[in-house]
């Protein structure tokens, strides 16, 4: 299969696909970086930033941006998947506030870094709304907004919204309501990480494609084509991380999949909305996400895709007709005008998914090792800031990102097989019972309630 065959993004960026060089044997450098995605581009990018004399290697199994960077829905937003309840049980109040105001000033930094670099990747502040389409979904939604006030975060956070104010933004059927927060932005995701690629070989960077790191060990990063030697090593491996040595119970690898129109007429729009191009969704427990794309496209995905035993990793897995099929079926019910719309894109791609769903990041002088990761899906803004904030820890400066509440935490390892197996896959089939049950009867899911309780929200 070609790159560019890979999703919508793949296919539409200018960026050609042509892969650089691989490692060319035995080096030595500064920093090694594993994994040419967000995580490892940002990193390397800052890096620069502090440095611009370090000497920075990125090894990459495949090409930049082949894997969840180029594939995922292109919402470049604040939601960070541990809730502030969670980071406050461990650091406490102010650190988990701090945390919320890192990732809402995140989504503006990604925006400007991408102007200023010269990286069209049709970056639309437009914000987030998400309709609560019967009652149940509307109890959430109101129990969301007192949450966040709760925490001191106001209107200009998250507002709710009655269902003319949803209508206004995004003409989704049967909406009774919603929340709108402005932290969120649509993007084009490989040109975002087709772009940080191309700057940072600019400043000197060397990434080398089609090289699969086999191990990763103090000091150094051992691949199928030599051996990368370094003070600093960066794991920024995310869903991928189960196919290295003794981490395959570190991340669930989930597979989130996705389905876009073809470009809409203009009298289509005029009836959907999305005129700023806001992301979009509704109060479902089995997510799903959209946006407008600049070219006039619906791109929408969802999760309801099964975790594959062992946390297996395949490109079979990438496509499943049925979870295609409710995609758009499910896009359709949100917006009745593209009853007749053709789709020219179906694709899929895993995500990183820690035991705790609360993201970490790290550095360890004494061996040199360092990794970020476990996003939950949510990693656009999420592996930028992680990126900022290895770069400060690699180049030990006294940020105060340093001090957020995730850098130096660890998740404890998934449950071993069969139970992984069973407790993951369960957990998607109670969502999906849980919102056929609310759409029924329009109460909150008890069993819903729980299960998130027991993920730690």
């Amino acid at each position: 299969m070609a790159y560019q065959d890979l999703s919508l993004w793949h296919d539409t960026a200018a960026d050609p696909w042509t892969p650089r060089s691989p490692l060319p044997g035995d080096v030595e450098a500064d920093v090694a970086i594993v994994g040419a995605g967000f995580t490892g581009l940002w990193t390397a990018y800052w890096l620069t930033e502090l440095d611009p004399s370090l000497d920075i290697v990125v090894v990459e199994s495949e090409v930049a941006g082949f894997g969840a960077s180029g594939r995922n829905g292109g919402w470049c937003s604040a939601i960070f998947p541990a809730t502030l309840r969670r980071i406050a049980k461990d650091s406490g109040r102010e650190a988990a506030i701090r945390m919320q105001r890192a990732m809402n000033d995140t989504v503006s930094l990604v925006g400007e870094v991408a102007a200023r670099e010269g990286i069209d990747c049709d970056f639309a502040h437009g914000g987030y709304v998400s309709a609560a389409r019967n009652q149940a979904q509307l109890a959430r939604a109101r129990d969301e907004v007192a949450g966040w006030r709760s925490w001191g975060f106001g209107e200009n956070h998250m507002r709710l919204l009655g269902a003319d104010e949803v209508h206004a933004m995004a003409a989704i059927s049967d909406a009774r309501g919603g929340t709108f927060t402005p932290h969120c932005a649509a993007l084009h995701p490989a040109k975002l990480v087709r772009g940080l690629a191309r700057v940072v070989e600019s400043r000197g960077v060397k990434i080398h494609e089609r090289t699969r790191a086999t191990g990763i060990q103090p000091r150094q990063v051992v691949t199928e084509r030599g051996t990368v030697r370094a003070e600093h090593v960066v794991r920024a491996t995310e869903g991928y991380t189960p196919n290295l040595p003794r981490q395959h119970r570190a991340i669930v690898p989930m597979y989130s999949l996705m389905v876009a129109t073809a470009p809409l007429p203009q009298a289509i729009w005029d009836q959907i909305g999305l005129e700023d191009r806001p992301t979009f969704s509704d109060k479902r427990h089995l997510r799903i996400y959209g946006q407008r794309t600049a070219d006039g496209r619906l791109a929408f995905g969802g999760r309801g895709a099964p975790y594959h035993f062992g946390s297996r990793i395949a490109p079979s897995f990438d496509r499943d007709q049925r979870v295609h099929a409710m995609l758009r079926d499910i896009l359709r019910d949100l917006f009745p005008p593209l009853a007749d719309t053709p789709f020219t894109h179906a694709w899929g791609g895993n995500l990183g998914i820690p035991r705790d769903w609360y993201p970490s990041v790290a550095h360890d002088p004494s061996t040199g090792l360092a990794h970020a990761g476990g996003y939950v899906g949510d990693g656009v803004a999420t592996a930028a800031l992680a990126g900022r904030t290895l770069a400060h820890l690699i180049h030990r400066d006294d940020d105060e990102l340093t001090t957020l509440p995730w850098v130096g935490r660890t998740s404890r390892n998934w449950e071993p097989e069969p139970l992984r197996w069973l407790g993951v896959n369960a957990g998607t089939a109670l969502f999906a019972y849980a919102d056929r049950s609310e759409r029924a009867l329009g109460r909150p899911s008890r069993a819903a309630a729980s299960f998130w309780r027991l993920l730690g929200h």
